[in-house]
């Protein structure tokens, strides 16, 4: 099923996505709409364009192609399911996320992974190909985030206070460099062959998706960012 959703508001075109008995949708001509394919579960959307603030909100299983940049709080609240961006997603992806993953072929804003956490067999997973803002995976308290800095001139390709208040759960940075102004209850590592070993089969998936050259995203170290021991916030927001 093809939707143009040239001129349409937002809350008509997620109902026509919702009604329909199609599981492959095509929306066309997007511009700004808010939470397409909010808790929708069972349906592969393609979305041509810009989709507006809340993408995949509480997704419960669907998946969410984007030929295009996405704007802020992708992902918010997910549940399962992925969500695959060509271009770049604004600020907040993955804003508390709980499962899934959501892929992001270029750069993404400010606090993506903010207050992302896991649960049981879910662990979430956010892959950037390129740059992040600053405060990525602020309050973390669970899954993955992959920054790779693709065709990116930086040795360091995420943004300030990276990892702030984290209290689980783990960060990769694909860097020459660490990130200088790290808080104290952040630990970092070069990546062992079992950290590697965590996120091959997702970097096979992610380069699979955007037809990159695994070779390339190998030929530079990998650090990886946990929340050490002496955490102050892991009692507040984790069980024990």
């Amino acid at each position: 099923m093809k939707i143009n959703a040239d001129n349409q508001y937002f809350k008509d075109l997620n109902d026509a996505v919702r009604v329909s008995a199609d599981t492959d949708i095509t929306i066309e001509n997007c511009l700004g709409q808010r939470y397409i394919a909010s808790g929708m579960d069972g349906k592969n959307i393609t979305v041509n364009g810009v989709p507006g603030n809340d993408l995949g909100c509480y997704l419960n299983g669907a998946t969410i192609t984007v030929n295009g940049n996405a704007q802020d709080a992708t992902g918010d609240t997910m549940n399962e399911g992925t969500i695959i961006i060509n271009g770049s997603s604004g600020d907040a992806t993955g804003y508390a996320m709980r499962g899934g993953k959501i892929f992001v072929r270029g750069n993404a804003g400010y606090r993506a992974g903010i207050h992302m956490k896991a649960y049981q067999t879910h662990h979430p997973l956010i892959i950037i190909g390129g740059e992040t803002g600053s405060f990525l995976g602020e309050y973390q308290a669970g899954g993955t985030i992959v920054v790779l800095g693709l065709g990116s001139a930086k040795k360091v390709p995420v943004g300030n206070l990276c990892g702030t208040g984290m209290h689980g759960g783990k960060i990769y940075l694909r860097c020459e460099a660490l990130p200088e102004d790290l808080p104290k209850q952040v630990q970092t590592a070069p990546a062992s062959a079992e950290d590697m070993a965590e996120i091959d089969g997702s970097l096979d998936e992610f380069c699979g998706v955007f037809s990159i050259d695994k070779r390339e995203v190998l030929s530079k170290n990998f650090y990886v960012l946990t929340p050490n021991t002496k955490n102050p916030y892991k009692s507040l927001y984790t069980f024990n």
